[in-house]
């Protein structure tokens, strides 16, 4: 199956945007824009498409004034897919940003879906079905967030996280729902979080859940590199300090630090630790941060133990939450994302489920990729197309795949939630 991909328009799509508009707009209906302001606006506006090789498959064209944006157009082929029209949107909204939006609208005719649309965070007003999104990011914000390096996620990123029931019910619970649903949160007495720690072996998902944390929030996501906060001359505790200033900007914000290890780790000893400057300054800035509504700090380490104390006392961090292997749905959505369509028939998924049980998302995509590596090697040996892989090619590929999290750091992992683990 041909992928597809979402980029700007050009001038040569022009064509097949007339003959997209014909599909999409239905006989005896008339259109909220005419395909006359649909190319106007292509040419002269914001434009986006999704493309299969040379076939367009589905359009996105807005406009923006006055800090209200409009979607003149948005069509999909019948089988293009909801991920496809979910991408669309969000490449939209991502081209519209900087011109400081405070909202993306739409209005639809009558007989319409709206599924693509509330999918994508945009609320009905009823009786005259429009449609309205408030952007996530206003324009007085757009230059702090550049400068921290931070991003607007596509949406149902949450939705993508397959599998690991536990842990995304822990993360509901205890971030999503508090912070986006404040009024319920305080009905039951419950204190929004405003730092979390997630520990856990490598390779298990710390981040895609920080991700998908921000995404289902719908607020900006910064992720800071302790490696490049120093970059800017001011050391590391000057880099930390500068950072966290200018994400005080934003109204809201997933503020994520990986491997936290290394600028908080263990203080004391003589001589001092290198880093124990940057972990006090650390710590101070998690205590100004906890003071502000309308956003969370997210960190994530591999080695829980080698935290500072004071760093997982109470009152810094709201909850320290395991993050584990994949368990067995995770495992089956993992290999069904990269096992190709075609071959998907002869695959025996529930053996390749069992058999992967130890194993992280990297080593299991690794696993994926070498298995169709290999078969491609070998239809361009034969000199054919070579025939769809089969449960044996992603066996073989197992055999020689080397597991990141040894029983040792597994076994010191279950330990780990049973001392330091907050819930």
């Amino acid at each position: 199956m041909t992928r597809t991909y979402i980029r700007d328009f050009h001038g040569d799509d022009l064509d097949q945007i007339v003959r997209l508009w014909g599909q999409v707009t239905r006989e005896n209906e008339w259109p909220i824009y005419s395909l006359a302001e649909v190319i106007a606006s292509c040419q002269q506006d914001h434009a986006v498409v999704a493309v299969q090789g040379e076939l367009l498959v589905g359009a996105a064209v807005g406009r923006g004034a006055h800090a209200q944006g409009w979607i003149v157009f948005f069509g999909t082929i019948d089988d293009a897919g909801s991920d496809v029209s979910s991408s669309l949107l969000h490449a939209l909204e991502r081209k519209m940003a900087p011109l400081g939006l405070a909202k993306l609208s739409v209005l639809i005719p009558e007989a319409d879906g709206l599924g693509s649309f509330t999918e994508s965070g945009f609320h009905v007003h009823h009786s005259v079905r429009y449609l309205e999104r408030a952007m996530p990011i206003q324009r007085r914000e757009i230059d702090a967030l550049k400068e921290v390096g931070g991003r607007i996620l596509p949406p149902h990123l949450w939705d993508r996280v397959a599998g690991m029931t536990h842990e995304k019910t822990l993360l509901e619970e205890r971030l999503v729902t508090p912070l986006a649903r404040p009024e319920l949160a305080e009905r039951f007495g419950v204190v929004p979080p405003r730092a979390v720690m997630l520990f856990g072996p490598p390779g298990t998902g710390k981040t895609t859940f920080a991700r998908a944390v921000a995404s289902r929030l719908d607020w900006p996501f910064v992720e800071l590199f302790p490696s490049r906060l120093a970059d800017g001359g001011t050391g590391l505790a000057g880099g930390l300090r500068a950072s966290f200033e200018t994400i005080d900007e934003l109204e809201h914000a997933v503020v994520f630090i990986d491997e936290v290890e290394e600028i908080a780790s263990r203080r004391g000893g003589t001589p001092p630790s290198p880093t124990q400057g940057v972990t006090n300054e650390l710590l101070k800035l998690v205590a100004d941060f906890r003071d502000r509504e309308g956003r969370i700090l997210i960190c994530a380490t591999n080695f829980v133990r080698a935290l500072d104390a004071a760093f997982l006392r109470h009152g810094r961090f709201d909850y320290v939450i395991p993050i584990g292997l994949p368990d067995p749905d995770a495992r089956r959505a993992i290999w069904a994302r990269y096992i190709p369509v075609e071959s998907a028939g002869d695959v025996d998924l529930d053996r390749l489920v069992a058999a992967s049980e130890g194993l992280t998302p990297a080593d299991i995509e690794y696993a994926a990729r070498r298995a169709s590596q290999e078969a491609l090697a070998r239809a361009l040996s034969d000199g054919a197309q070579g025939s769809a892989l089969d449960t044996d090619d992603y066996a073989r590929a197992l055999g020689s795949t080397r597991a990141t999290v040894s029983a040792d750091e597994i076994a010191e992992f279950r330990a780990d939630i049973e001392t330091i683990a907050r819930l």
